[in-house]
């Protein structure tokens, strides 16, 4: 009974949230850590988290039927029923907001809001089932895990946490795209407008490089404005650019075109685990004054 109730929130998904809120949070703790409100902001953002995901199971069931990756979810082989996984996720997100509000500050909690009506209300509802748009919509609450942990640790949203949702948006779009080219007949059978799906392949390729090359030059600008220090700097220009050059290899004539997307993919998570770990432990201890919304 458990693991249905585990599976229908997407673990996975939680487990990569983990690392990039937690990663926020330490960049605007710069080493004072409140360890109890760590604990409460990344407990209660993975129940948003999983409260998004049980309701978009629910949401996607005549969708995930159509789909060999998802044709298997509880909410599709009838383990648990849509009224279960919709109620389950209403709880979750009850008790996860309820805990952002009282352990954090608006910022956090209006972040945390935005990420969910995005993702239930504008991604899943619609712009995923409608518009090659989807992946662009998803990304913007993709992005927010991360800056909810910087402003539930700084109490403001600066210059510093709105680099860090540009950087994780962008992030998402190679990502996504890459996904969709080696899942690209299951994305066709349900009907969904990705990229590769609605516009080929070839111009998923361009947009892969062009936002691969973005996201470095974002990623930079978090210690060329002076939030981290050089060793950042040093991960995310190699990683960005390994992914570049990996990501360039798709133009080959002769290349394996689903092993190929596979790598993207899987560098992809290698890239972002490694700049949310080393903005961590590599950030600055007097934070730049370019303040922009604070809680207080």
């Amino acid at each position: 009974m458990f693991k249905r109730y585990l599976q229908v929130t997407k673990p996975g998904i939680i487990m990569g949230n983990l690392i990039s809120v937690a990663g926020g949070f330490f960049l605007a703790a710069r080493g004072d850590i409140d360890w109890m409100l760590m604990l409460m902001t990344v407990i209660g953002l993975s129940l948003v988290v999983a409260s998004g995901c049980a309701i978009n199971n629910y949401i996607d069931r005549d969708i995930d039927a159509k789909m060999k990756r998802t044709r298997n979810r509880v909410t599709v082989n009838g383990e648990m029923s849509g009224k279960a996984a919709f109620f389950h996720g209403v709880v979750l997100g009850v008790i996860g907001f309820a805990l952002l509000g009282y352990f954090t500050n608006w910022v956090a909690v209006a972040f945390a809001v935005f990420g969910y009506v995005v993702y239930v209300g504008l991604y899943t509802l619609y712009f995923k089932r409608k518009s090659v748009y989807g992946t662009f919509i998803g990304s913007l609450s993709g992005a927010v895990p991360p800056v909810v942990g910087y402003c539930a640790a700084a109490g403001q949203f600066d210059a510093g946490a709105a680099i860090l949702l540009t950087m994780f948006s962008i992030w998402q779009m190679p990502h996504s795209y890459a996904i969709a080219i080696f899942r690209f007949d299951d994305y066709k059978a349900a009907g969904i407008p990705v990229l590769p799906v609605s516009q080929g392949i070839a111009k998923a390729k361009r947009h892969i490089i062009l936002h691969i090359a973005a996201f470095a030059v974002v990623a930079a600008l978090l210690p060329l404005a002076g939030y981290v220090g050089i060793g950042f700097m040093v991960v995310a220009l190699s990683t960005s650019l390994w992914w570049l050059a990996m990501a360039l290899r798709g133009f080959r004539a002769d290349i394996d075109l689903n092993g190929w997307a596979r790598q993207v993919f899987f560098f992809s998570i290698i890239t972002v685990t490694a700049l949310s770990v080393t903005m961590a432990i590599d950030f600055n201890e007097v934070s730049p004054d370019l303040l922009v919304l604070s809680a207080h």
